[in-house]
Protein backbone atom coordinates (compact mmCIF):
# COMPACT_ATOMS: atom_id res chain seq x y z
CA UNK A 1 0.00 0.00 0.00
CA UNK A 2 1.46 3.68 -0.63
CA UNK A 3 0.49 6.87 0.97
CA UNK A 4 -2.72 8.33 -0.34
CA UNK A 5 -0.75 11.81 -0.75
CA UNK A 6 2.84 11.19 -1.73
CA UNK A 7 2.58 8.03 -2.92
CA UNK A 8 5.60 6.63 -0.88
CA UNK A 9 5.26 2.91 -0.22
CA UNK A 10 4.23 2.01 3.44
CA UNK A 11 5.80 -0.08 5.61
CA UNK A 12 2.47 -2.03 6.57
CA UNK A 13 -1.29 -1.10 5.16
CA UNK A 14 -2.93 1.92 6.69
CA UNK A 15 0.07 3.26 8.47
CA UNK A 16 1.05 7.23 9.07
CA UNK A 17 3.30 8.36 6.36
CA UNK A 18 6.55 9.97 7.68
CA UNK A 19 7.14 11.73 4.94
CA UNK A 20 4.51 13.67 4.02
CA UNK A 21 3.14 13.36 7.56
CA UNK A 22 -0.22 12.05 6.44
CA UNK A 23 -2.64 9.44 8.15
CA UNK A 24 -4.00 6.83 5.56
CA UNK A 25 -6.38 5.25 8.29
CA UNK A 26 -8.67 7.75 10.57
CA UNK A 27 -10.08 4.81 12.40
CA UNK A 28 -9.08 1.25 13.47
CA UNK A 29 -11.30 -1.08 14.61
CA UNK A 30 -10.03 -4.04 16.74
CA UNK A 31 -11.75 -7.28 17.20
CA UNK A 32 -10.09 -9.52 20.35
CA UNK A 33 -9.94 -13.05 20.13
CA UNK A 34 -8.19 -15.29 23.43
CA UNK A 35 -5.21 -15.34 20.84
CA UNK A 36 -5.25 -13.16 18.48
CA UNK A 37 -6.58 -9.70 17.51
CA UNK A 38 -7.89 -8.48 14.29
CA UNK A 39 -7.47 -4.54 13.19
CA UNK A 40 -9.82 -3.20 10.34
CA UNK A 41 -8.48 0.01 9.02
CA UNK A 42 -11.10 2.85 7.85
CA UNK A 43 -10.39 5.87 5.74
CA UNK A 44 -13.80 7.85 6.22
CA UNK A 45 -16.49 4.76 5.11
CA UNK A 46 -13.70 2.65 3.03
CA UNK A 47 -12.13 -0.38 4.40
CA UNK A 48 -8.00 0.20 3.84
CA UNK A 49 -6.23 -2.69 5.17
CA UNK A 50 -6.39 -5.20 7.62
CA UNK A 51 -3.77 -6.75 10.63
CA UNK A 52 -4.08 -9.84 12.55
CA UNK A 53 -1.72 -9.69 15.96
CA UNK A 54 -1.14 -13.27 17.61
CA UNK A 55 0.04 -14.50 20.93
CA UNK A 56 0.78 -18.23 21.67
CA UNK A 57 -0.15 -18.92 25.13
CA UNK A 58 1.47 -21.35 27.33
CA UNK A 59 -1.55 -23.33 28.03
CA UNK A 60 -4.95 -23.65 25.84
CA UNK A 61 -6.87 -21.49 28.81
CA UNK A 62 -5.93 -17.93 29.13
CA UNK A 63 -3.09 -15.60 29.32
CA UNK A 64 -0.43 -14.65 32.25
CA UNK A 65 -0.38 -11.96 33.29
CA UNK A 66 3.06 -10.87 31.58
CA UNK A 67 1.57 -12.78 28.21
CA UNK A 68 -1.54 -10.71 28.28
CA UNK A 69 0.33 -7.10 29.14
CA UNK A 70 2.91 -7.92 25.75
CA UNK A 71 -0.56 -8.82 23.62
CA UNK A 72 -1.64 -5.96 24.40
CA UNK A 73 1.51 -3.70 24.11
CA UNK A 74 1.60 -5.59 20.41
CA UNK A 75 -1.92 -4.62 19.63
CA UNK A 76 -1.33 -0.82 20.74
CA UNK A 77 2.12 -0.27 18.78
CA UNK A 78 0.05 -1.58 15.54
CA UNK A 79 -2.75 1.41 16.36
CA UNK A 80 -0.09 3.67 17.07
CA UNK A 81 1.28 3.38 13.28
CA UNK A 82 -1.29 4.36 11.71
CA UNK A 83 -2.13 7.26 14.16
CA UNK A 84 -5.67 6.75 14.06
CA UNK A 85 -8.44 9.48 15.23
CA UNK A 86 -10.62 6.80 17.01
CA UNK A 87 -10.48 3.00 17.99
CA UNK A 88 -13.46 0.93 18.37
CA UNK A 89 -12.78 -2.46 20.22
CA UNK A 90 -14.93 -5.61 20.40
CA UNK A 91 -14.36 -9.08 21.69
CA UNK A 92 -12.17 -10.92 24.60
CA UNK A 93 -12.72 -7.76 27.42
CA UNK A 94 -8.98 -8.68 29.11
CA UNK A 95 -6.98 -7.86 26.20
CA UNK A 96 -9.05 -5.28 24.93
CA UNK A 97 -8.99 -3.51 28.68
CA UNK A 98 -5.29 -4.31 28.53
CA UNK A 99 -4.69 -2.48 25.16
CA UNK A 100 -7.19 0.57 26.08
CA UNK A 101 -5.27 0.75 29.41
CA UNK A 102 -2.11 1.80 26.82
CA UNK A 103 -3.42 3.90 24.41
CA UNK A 104 -4.52 7.76 24.45
CA UNK A 105 -6.91 7.71 21.69
CA UNK A 106 -10.28 8.37 21.10
CA UNK A 107 -11.62 4.30 22.35
CA UNK A 108 -14.99 2.60 22.10
CA UNK A 109 -15.96 -0.35 23.48
CA UNK A 110 -18.79 -1.53 20.69
CA UNK A 111 -21.00 -4.81 20.28
CA UNK A 112 -19.71 -7.84 19.76
CA UNK A 113 -22.21 -8.01 16.98
CA UNK A 114 -21.86 -11.77 15.94
CA UNK A 115 -18.13 -11.42 14.97
CA UNK A 116 -17.30 -14.07 12.55
CA UNK A 117 -15.98 -17.31 13.65
CA UNK A 118 -13.96 -17.83 10.63
CA UNK A 119 -10.66 -18.00 12.61
CA UNK A 120 -8.83 -15.34 10.55
CA UNK A 121 -5.18 -14.56 10.45
CA UNK A 122 -2.11 -16.82 11.57
CA UNK A 123 0.91 -16.12 12.40
CA UNK A 124 2.15 -13.74 14.55
CA UNK A 125 1.64 -10.85 12.09
CA UNK A 126 -0.16 -10.79 8.28
CA UNK A 127 -0.97 -7.14 6.71
CA UNK A 128 -3.14 -7.09 3.59
CA UNK A 129 -4.41 -4.28 2.11
CA UNK A 130 -7.76 -4.08 0.79
CA UNK A 131 -9.01 -2.46 -2.50
CA UNK A 132 -12.28 -2.08 -4.56
CA UNK A 133 -15.95 -2.25 -3.26
CA UNK A 134 -16.38 -5.93 -3.02
CA UNK A 135 -14.61 -6.69 0.49
CA UNK A 136 -16.31 -8.35 3.12
CA UNK A 137 -16.54 -7.04 6.88
CA UNK A 138 -17.71 -8.80 10.41
CA UNK A 139 -20.61 -7.86 11.82
CA UNK A 140 -18.24 -5.04 14.09
CA UNK A 141 -17.00 -3.36 11.46
CA UNK A 142 -20.17 -3.62 9.76
CA UNK A 143 -21.70 -1.64 12.49
CA UNK A 144 -18.68 0.89 13.01
CA UNK A 145 -19.18 1.75 8.96
CA UNK A 146 -23.25 2.12 9.24
CA UNK A 147 -22.44 4.80 12.32
CA UNK A 148 -19.62 6.39 10.63
CA UNK A 149 -21.71 9.39 9.75
CA UNK A 150 -22.71 10.42 12.97
CA UNK A 151 -21.32 13.48 14.25
CA UNK A 152 -18.38 13.10 16.20
CA UNK A 153 -18.57 13.99 20.12
CA UNK A 154 -15.74 16.40 21.33
CA UNK A 155 -12.87 15.15 23.78
CA UNK A 156 -11.95 16.71 26.96
CA UNK A 157 -8.42 17.47 27.99
CA UNK A 158 -9.67 18.60 31.63
CA UNK A 159 -7.98 16.10 34.57
CA UNK A 160 -10.64 13.46 35.35
CA UNK A 161 -9.87 14.86 38.85
CA UNK A 162 -10.62 18.01 37.83
CA UNK A 163 -14.09 17.08 36.43
CA UNK A 164 -15.40 16.07 39.86
CA UNK A 165 -17.36 19.06 41.83
CA UNK A 166 -20.53 20.42 43.15
CA UNK A 167 -22.04 21.48 46.56
CA UNK A 168 -22.01 17.80 47.94
CA UNK A 169 -17.86 16.34 48.38
CA UNK A 170 -19.02 12.77 50.04
CA UNK A 171 -19.23 9.58 48.36
CA UNK A 172 -20.65 6.86 49.39
CA UNK A 173 -19.04 3.68 48.90
CA UNK A 174 -15.23 4.69 50.42
CA UNK A 175 -12.51 3.47 48.34
CA UNK A 176 -15.07 1.81 45.72
CA UNK A 177 -17.20 5.07 45.33
CA UNK A 178 -14.23 7.19 44.54
CA UNK A 179 -13.05 4.30 41.60
CA UNK A 180 -16.16 4.40 40.61
CA UNK A 181 -16.46 8.20 40.02
CA UNK A 182 -12.65 7.98 39.02
CA UNK A 183 -13.24 5.25 36.05
CA UNK A 184 -16.27 7.43 34.61
CA UNK A 185 -13.99 10.67 35.09
CA UNK A 186 -11.95 8.85 33.40
CA UNK A 187 -14.09 8.76 29.90
CA UNK A 188 -13.32 11.66 26.90
CA UNK A 189 -16.67 12.46 27.07
CA UNK A 190 -17.62 13.18 30.51
CA UNK A 191 -17.37 17.15 31.27
CA UNK A 192 -17.87 17.09 35.06
CA UNK A 193 -19.41 14.82 38.05
CA UNK A 194 -21.62 16.70 39.97
CA UNK A 195 -22.34 14.22 43.14
CA UNK A 196 -25.52 13.87 45.08
CA UNK A 197 -27.15 13.96 47.74
CA UNK A 198 -27.14 10.74 50.07
CA UNK A 199 -30.17 8.65 50.39
CA UNK A 200 -30.09 6.06 53.48
CA UNK A 201 -33.94 4.37 52.69
CA UNK A 202 -33.01 2.57 49.40
CA UNK A 203 -33.25 -1.21 48.92
CA UNK A 204 -30.16 -3.08 50.40
CA UNK A 205 -27.52 -4.29 48.44
CA UNK A 206 -26.01 -7.58 49.24
CA UNK A 207 -22.62 -7.23 47.01
CA UNK A 208 -20.78 -4.34 48.30
CA UNK A 209 -20.75 -1.12 45.79
CA UNK A 210 -22.30 -0.93 42.79
CA UNK A 211 -22.44 1.54 39.90
CA UNK A 212 -24.47 1.94 36.67
CA UNK A 213 -24.88 5.13 34.22
CA UNK A 214 -28.43 5.25 33.73
CA UNK A 215 -30.68 6.31 30.48
CA UNK A 216 -29.37 9.79 29.19
CA UNK A 217 -31.63 12.32 28.81
CA UNK A 218 -32.63 14.57 25.63
CA UNK A 219 -29.63 16.79 26.49
CA UNK A 220 -27.42 13.93 26.77
CA UNK A 221 -26.01 13.79 30.03
CA UNK A 222 -26.40 10.56 32.31
CA UNK A 223 -27.04 10.03 35.87
CA UNK A 224 -24.50 7.40 37.75
CA UNK A 225 -26.15 5.52 40.22
CA UNK A 226 -24.26 4.03 43.38
CA UNK A 227 -25.79 2.08 45.90
CA UNK A 228 -23.96 0.39 48.70
CA UNK A 229 -25.67 -1.40 51.46
CA UNK A 230 -29.28 0.79 52.11
CA UNK A 231 -27.70 4.03 50.79
CA UNK A 232 -28.55 5.09 47.22
CA UNK A 233 -26.43 8.34 45.69
CA UNK A 234 -27.62 9.95 42.40
CA UNK A 235 -24.55 11.35 40.52
CA UNK A 236 -25.03 14.03 37.50
CA UNK A 237 -22.70 13.32 34.67
CA UNK A 238 -22.84 15.88 32.16
CA UNK A 239 -21.42 14.63 29.15
CA UNK A 240 -20.53 16.16 25.31
CA UNK A 241 -23.31 14.28 23.69
CA UNK A 242 -25.71 16.60 22.11
CA UNK A 243 -28.61 14.59 22.24
CA UNK A 244 -30.10 11.26 23.76
CA UNK A 245 -28.55 9.00 20.72
CA UNK A 246 -25.40 10.06 21.25
CA UNK A 247 -25.87 10.09 25.23
CA UNK A 248 -26.71 6.40 25.10
CA UNK A 249 -23.58 5.82 23.09
CA UNK A 250 -21.74 7.39 26.32
CA UNK A 251 -23.84 5.39 29.05
CA UNK A 252 -22.95 2.45 27.00
CA UNK A 253 -18.99 2.93 27.08
CA UNK A 254 -19.47 3.76 30.92
CA UNK A 255 -21.34 0.65 32.03
CA UNK A 256 -18.71 -1.35 30.24
CA UNK A 257 -15.90 0.82 32.09
CA UNK A 258 -17.50 -0.19 35.34
CA UNK A 259 -17.83 -3.82 34.71
CA UNK A 260 -14.44 -4.01 33.75
CA UNK A 261 -13.59 -2.24 37.13
CA UNK A 262 -15.93 -4.96 39.01
CA UNK A 263 -18.34 -2.42 39.97
CA UNK A 264 -21.06 -3.51 37.87
CA UNK A 265 -22.63 -7.65 37.85
CA UNK A 266 -21.58 -8.54 33.87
Amino acid sequence: MNCRRCGTPLAKPGDYCLTCNTANADAVVAEFEPDRAHLTLLREDDVVGETTVTTRPEDEERLTEVQLRNFAGRVADEIRRKRPDTVYAAGEREPLRETRAQLHHEFYRVPDGGADESGRGGGTASDSPNDGPETEVSPVVRWVLDRRGDRSLAVVETPPREKIGGSHSTLIGDRKGRKAVQTVAEHPHVKKIVPGPIDAGGTGSRTGLRAKATRAGTNGNVRLLLRDGSSVQENRIVTTAMDRETGERVREDLNEALRDAELQDA
